[in-house]
């Protein structure tokens, strides 16, 4: 298995043969000790951002919304730095997903649940919308797959994996664009450029939901060991953080307009 053949940018190439050989006598992947994996890493999700929700709305004082308490802002910044090392770590050590991935999950509900709460104190009513969109997309990715509709053959892992990758450059070049003190804040704000631009990478994410059904289905059909089902739900989890993030900002841009 070549890297072009892989389901998701952070899963390595020959994954399945690599686990394959170090666990050859263990309990093999299967596709519902995957979701069952899903569902529970999902639930670590809403716990810890649900925890971090109601710190935001204790302290929040209607008459100052701009204001956010430092308490919050630390599981933010814990979560969303945290959560990034973690994945850098869990992305390129299949062995330890089934540790990493509840750590993961938990640390990314401290990011979504500060984000969610400050979004939703200036747009009331914008995070269930975005939960909901999520959970349909989701839902509609799985059918497109499921009935292939939609096929994963090896042109669209290029495609989608190229231009996952067009992104990450894209955004490293701007971060680096921006100690230099270039402004590219028509992309990112709520403009017109900012609108089609948040469309696009809403788009890319919820297509890379394809890879990872792929991944996950592929993996089982191979017989790959039980750990890999943890490292495809974590992959599959990096994707979900990401759409509901882009559904956030896209609707939080649609907001802003009214």
């Amino acid at each position: 298995m070549n890297l072009t053949k892989t389901s998701n940018p952070i899963f390595g190439s020959r994954i399945f043969e690599k686990a394959q050989s170090t666990y050859a006598r263990e309990e093999r992947m299967t596709l519902n000790g995957t979701i069952n994996k899903t569902a529970l890493a999902i639930l670590f999700v809403f716990a810890s951002a649900y925890f971090v929700w109601q710190k935001f709305f204790a302290v929040f004082d209607p008459a100052n919304p701009g204001a956010v308490s430092g308490s919050v802002t630390t599981y933010i910044a814990i979560g969303g730095i945290g959560g990034f090392i973690v994945a850098m770590i869990a992305a390129f050590s299949p062995k330890r997903s089934g540790f990493l991935t509840p750590i993961y999950a938990i640390l990314e509900g401290m990011f979504l649940g500060g984000l969610s709460a400050m979004l939703e104190a200036q747009f009331p009513g914008l995070v269930v919308k975005a939960v909901a969109l999520t959970f349909m997309v989701f839902l509609s990715m799985l059918v497109l797959y499921r009935q292939r509709i939609i096929k994963v053959t090896g042109k669209f892992r290029r495609g989608m994996i190229s231009a996952m990758m067009g992104l990450l450059f894209f955004y490293l070049a701007s971060w680096i664009a921006g100690m230099f003190g270039a402004n590219i804040s028509y992309l990112s704000g709520g403009g017109t450029f900012g609108l089609i631009f948040s469309l696009i990478v809403t788009g890319i994410s919820a297509f890379s939901l394809l890879l990872d059904f792929d991944f996950i289905e592929r993996g089982a059909a191979a017989g790959a060991p039980k750990d890999m089902e943890w490292y495809g739900v974590f992959g599959l989890l990096v994707s979900l953080v990401w759409l509901y993030v882009n559904i956030l900002r896209l609707l939080s841009i649609f907001a802003g307009r009214d």
